[in-house]
């Protein structure tokens, strides 16, 4: 049974690319580490990681115990920015759309999903990962969705 409630506040970060077996080992290190360390206004945050796909950093704070303040939001990116740079591995790019396919994370450029249409690249019933997903309720509940119900399915 998970120790957070479904209330719980989750940030998802992308990374460019599947992470090896030793880059995923590297990084639940330094996020475990991070997370013990966290702290909003001296207050230890019941947070945790975990890496979904070998592609989704997922952090999570508990905001019943102790609320994320914005100093703390920005120790967890400047955090991910030291994994980033760590890895080798960009988890900022939020132009790249990613969908799963072929037990595969793959990804198309926001910008050319139209022509990913278009040419059966995709269809609106491929699962695409919802990185707006805010709560871990809706990370459990609506982290693949049909493009059909994503947001970047194209209005017409």
């Amino acid at each position: 049974m998970s120790i957070f409630s479904p209330d719980t506040k989750i940030w998802v970060y992308q990374a460019a690319r599947d992470l090896s077996d030793q880059e995923l080992i590297e990084a639940k290190h330094f996020l475990d580490g991070f997370c013990r360390e966290w702290t909003a206004h001296n207050q230890q945050l019941l947070s945790g990681a975990e890496i979904l796909y070998k592609r989704f950093i997922i952090l999570k704070v508990d905001e019943t115990h102790t609320g994320a303040s914005g100093c703390s939001i920005d120790k967890s990116v400047r955090a991910l920015r030291e994994l980033s740079e760590n890895l080798g591995v960009d988890f900022f790019d939020r132009m790249k759309l990613p969908y799963f396919e072929n037990n595969q994370v793959k990804t198309v450029d926001f910008n050319h999903v139209e022509k990913a249409l278009e040419e059966n690249i995709i269809h609106p019933g491929t699962l695409f990962f919802n990185l707006n997903v805010s709560k871990l309720s809706e990370l459990e509940a609506a982290f693949l969705v049909p493009l059909r119900n994503h947001w970047a399915y194209p209005k017409v």
